[in-house]
């Protein structure tokens, strides 16, 4: 039997990181509202700021870490994925395009057929 394990937010500095860059997040959408008055370059300068700092709090964090070392690794096999060539990508991507045409044809032709017989063969709704 296969076990699941699930990671939690660890220590206590880890979860006060995670505090901090989420408050510092909502400061700055607080004080892009509240500095409305102050022109747009102001605003957007404040949210800007307490957007980097609390990304790089984030990052800081154990989480931040392991954010950062998945999306490395991901890259890492995006790499070693064999990618079709041009024309093989544009047979494949012609043969889904021919195969969504026959298939909205048979639903169109099945849908018709199906009207047919129920409306005008059973209830004879039509004339």
């Amino acid at each position: 039997m296969a076990t699941s394990q699930v990671e939690t937010v660890g220590s206590g500095a880890n979860k006060l990181k995670l505090a901090a860059a989420v408050l510092l997040l909502l400061a700055g959408l607080v004080a892009f509202y509240w500095l409305g008055k102050q022109g747009a370059l102001v605003q957007w300068g404040a949210l800007l700021a307490a957007l980097v700092a609390a990304v790089v709090v984030f990052f800081s964090a154990q989480t931040g870490r392991d954010l950062w070392a998945f999306g490395r690794d991901a890259w890492r096999e995006v790499g070693k994925v064999v990618w079709p060539a041009r024309k093989e990508a544009i047979q494949m991507t012609a043969y889904v395009f021919a195969f969504v045409v026959v298939m909205a044809l048979f639903l169109w032709l099945t849908d018709k057929t199906l009207e047919w017989f129920i409306f005008d063969l059973i209830l004879g709704w039509r004339k």
